[in-house]
This record gives C-alpha cells, sequence and structure tokens, in this order.
C-alpha cells in the first residue's frame, strides 16, 4: 500500500499587494524617525484602499515627518504611479491621525521609571524564533522560495523584462517531505499575478513559469509538478483598487509561512522597543545559531515578556525530536544552555545595541520576508565561535 507524500505549503505576497503597501509606508515613516531621532518611539498603522491611505498610530519623537511624502514615495517606488493601475501616488488622498505615545505606557519602557531601572519590555507577549536545515539561509523551504519567486518577478517587471506585468502578487509553493522531514520535491507552485490588459495568457503564463525555473532549484521540479498559473483567469485590477490593505496582516507570510509558530504581534511599523518586533529578532537569532552550531536540525525559541520588565519572564527551546543527542540529552538542557549564553541578549536594551535596531533599516524588511535575508543583522552568526 502506497503512503501518501507529507505535504507543507507556505505563500508569499508581493511589494504591491495591498498589506504589503501598508506595511512598507509604515515601516518608512519609522526609519525617517529614527533617521533624524534614534530615540523616536513608533506605531504607525496604515490602510489603504479606492486612491485613499491613511496613517495613524503613536509617535514620540523629536523630527519632523512628512509623513504625505513618505506614503506618496513608498507608493511610487512599488510602481502604482500610473492611474491606469488603478491606483497612483500622485494622485491618492493621504490622511493622518497621529498622536503621541501614552505616558503609561512610556512609564514602563523608559530606563529611569521602569520597575526594573532599565529599559523594560514595550508590552507582554510572547515571540517566537525558528530555524531549520532546509536551505543555506536555515529557513523552510516553502516560505523561502516562495519569496524569491516574487522578488525575481518584481525584479523582471522594474526593468522592463515583463514590461506587462504590474505591481501585486502571490504565490504558492506545496513541497513534498519524507519521514526526517527534509523537502524532497516541490508539488504544486501556484502564482497569481498583476498584469495589463493587453497581454495574452500565454505570454503571461510563459513569463511566470520562467521566472518560477529560474529561481526554484532545477532538481525540485520535475514533470509531476502541477503549475496553476493566475488559475482564474485574467487578473488586471489589483492593488488597493481591488482589495483593501492594512499594516500587519500579513504575520505569516512575513516570518516562517506557518512552519514555525508565531506570537501574534506583527512587526512594521513598530520601533524597537515594541518586543513584538526586536524579540522576534532576536529569537530567529538565537534559534538560527542552535541549528548552525549542529545542536538540532530544527529549532524553535520562546521568550516572553512582562510590560516594564527587562529580563524574560520565559524561554523555551524546542527542537522536534531532532536534538544532536552526542551534546544535550534533552530540550531542556538545551534551553539551560540557551538561556545561560543568550539571557542577558534578550533584554530589550542589549537587543537594541546587539543588532543596532535605532538605525533606519526597517522598511526593506517589509516585503518579501524578515528572515533568511543575510542583509540583516538577525540573521549573522555572530556568536557561534563563542558557544
Amino acid at each position: 500500500m502506497s503512503q501518501e507524500p507529507r505535504l507543507f505549503t507556505s505563500e508569499s505576497v508581493s511589494e504591491g499587494h495591498p498589506d504589503k503597501v501598508c506595511d512598507q509606508i509604515s515601516d518608512a515613516v519609522l526609519d525617517a524617525a529614527l533617521a533624524a531621532d534614534p530615540k523616536s518611539r513608533v506605531a504607525c498603522e496604515t490602510l489603504t484602499s479606492r486612491g485613499l491611505v491613511v496613517c495613524a498610530g503613536e509617535i514620540t519623537t523629536e523630527a519632523y515627518i512628512d509623513v504625505q511624502t513618505l506614503a506618496r514615495e513608498v507608493i511610487a517606488d512599488i510602481g502604482y504611479n500610473d492611474p491606469s493601475i488603478g491606483f497612483d501616488a500622485n494622485s491618492c488622498a493621504v490622511l493622518t491621525a497621529i498622536g503621541e505615545q501614552s505616558p503609561d505606557i512610556a512609564l514602563g519602557v523608559d530606563a529611569h521609571t521602569s520597575q526594573s531601572k532599565e529599559q523594560g519590555a514595550g508590552d507582554q507577549g510572547m515571540m517566537f524564533g525558528y530555524a531549520c536545515r532546509e536551505t543555506d539561509s536555515l529557513m523552510p523551504f516553502p516560505i523561502h522560495y516562495s519569496h524569491r519567486i516574487l522578488e525575481a518577478l518584481a525584479a523582471a517587471r522594474k526593468s522592463g523584462r515583463y514590461s506587462f506585468l504590474r505591481p501585486d502578487s502571490k504565490s504558492q509553493l506545496t513541497v513534498e517531505y519524507d519521514e526526517n522531514q527534509n523537502p524532497t520535491r516541490i508539488n504544486t507552485v501556484v502564482i497569481s499575478h498583476q498584469h495589463s490588459d493587453n497581454v495574452s495568457d500565454a505570454d503571461l503564463h510563459a513569463a511566470l513559469r520562467t521566472v518560477a525555473e529560474e529561481t526554484l532549484p532545477a532538481e525540485m521540479l520535475d514533470s509531476q509538478t502541477r503549475w496553476f498559473l493566475n488559475p482564474t483567469g485574467r487578473f488586471v485590477e489589483g492593488g488597493p483598487k481591488a482589495d483593501a490593505g492594512l499594516t500587519g496582516r500579513k504575520i505569516i507570510v512575513d516570518t516562517y509561512g506557518g512552519m514555525g509558530r508565531h506570537g501574534g504581534g506583527a512587526f512594521s511599523g513598530k520601533d524597537p522597543s515594541k518586543v513584538d518586533r526586536s524579540a522576534a529578532y532576536a529569537s530567529r537569532w538565537v534559534a538560527k545559531h542552535v541549528v548552525a552550531k549542529q545542536w538540532a536540525e530544527r529549532c524553535e525559541v520562546q521568550v516572553a515578556y512582562a510590560i516594564g520588565i527587562a529580563e524574560p519572564v520565559s524561554i523555551r527551546c524546542d527542537s522536534f525530536g531532532t536534538l544532536n543527542r552526542d551534546v544535550f540529552k534533552s530540550d531542556n538542557e538545551l534551553t539551560d544552555k540557551v538561556r545561560a549564553h543568550f539571557g542577558s541578549f534578550l533584554r530589550p536594551a542589549a537587543i537594541e545595541e546587539t543588532f543596532q535596531l535605532r538605525r533606519p533599516i526597517y522598511r526593506k524588511t517589509a516585503a518579501y520576508g524578515h528572515f533568511g535575508r543575510d542583509e540583516f543583522p538577525w540573521e549573522q552568526l555572530s556568536q557561534l565561535d563563542s558557544l
């Protein structure tokens, strides 16, 4: 009796997806604040729909931030700069509703007033980091390559190679795994891409498949791989004209594609005093070290915080049965080692210092994944030799 393959699916969305437009605007506002005033406190949320952008939230800063200009620059850079596409950076309305951070929250975060007398966590909550051996970046295969397909298609659109492509798109990969949780082949590729009205289905499908095949490992594709390219047919109307977008609505796309757990807090628009973001980055850094050190084939690190308290209230490691038994007898032993070595790094002020997070580095995180990209400091294995 044949055994059904073990399948896992992850998706990504492009920079032109309405939710990602909002993430990028929120992070552009954050970057502008940090560039002028590194001590800025920012919580910026964005809504976009049918020619309208609304930026709201709380910002405490010495900087002047021209939110309207920033929003238009982001929208234009993405490629929404022509009314015929349905959303135009030059003509869309940009509204703002921004106040200062609550003094009650600031009281618990500021070092001189927090209960621990050092910078406290900006909120309670739990955050997860994950790493595995499925790719060179120590990311799960399905989400890693879902991102890479859309990055390549965006490059082909912007370079003029396929000028009929438009900014909004989605990808999805279903991957088969063996009994040891190793990816063995790509079962299904799904790509939906906005396009101009004058391109034929044949030309569009050929372009999408060509770019995908150039991006995916050839040995993972075969004659049985299923391809669904714009399976609903035409996709002319897209972006904010077709769907409303909101900051923080693609948290699984931003992280591990569902393979690692998620604490629920979104990233974009938040300065690093918000542990939803900074501690998720630090947890990924720790998990990546565990896997790179060959202590486990897969590792998930959970940390949790209380608002205003610097030290994590809990740290937990899960190797999913892949622990290197020559080094550790149990996940509890691994957790003890992680706590002993990395515990001091997981305090909010230490996270900010280790990764130099009070720099304008966030807008580029807001599309194609916050993890698995070497340009980001939390992806660097800076502690590997000292473990």
